[in-house]
């Protein structure tokens, strides 16, 4: 039983700093390229602000939520390994 809490722990740890790398690394990816599209299209006004403006759309995007998977995905699979081995 304490080997399965200490996997848990373990395991929250490390997903967490797995999902805010993933998540800082597609942030600036996202940043990247509404800067490279506010260059390209010539645009006039205030880029810092259209940038913000596209990334607080970003953050409320389908993708975003996605990246959440790398929460669920391994549970799922270590869920799925412990009940093959135990029950087959």
């Amino acid at each position: 039983m304490f080997a399965l809490l200490r996997l848990s722990v373990v395991g929250f740890i490390v997903l967490t700093i797995i999902y805010v790398c993933v998540s800082l690394y597609s942030r600036s990816v996202r940043r990247d390229k509404l800067e490279a599209e506010w260059a390209e299209n010539d645009m006039v006004g205030d880029g810092a602000a259209w940038v913000e403006k596209g990334l607080k759309e970003y953050d409320a995007s389908l993708r975003r939520k996605l990246i959440l998977a790398v929460y669920v995905v391994p549970i799922l699979c270590v869920g799925a390994i412990i009940y093959v081995i135990n029950f087959y």
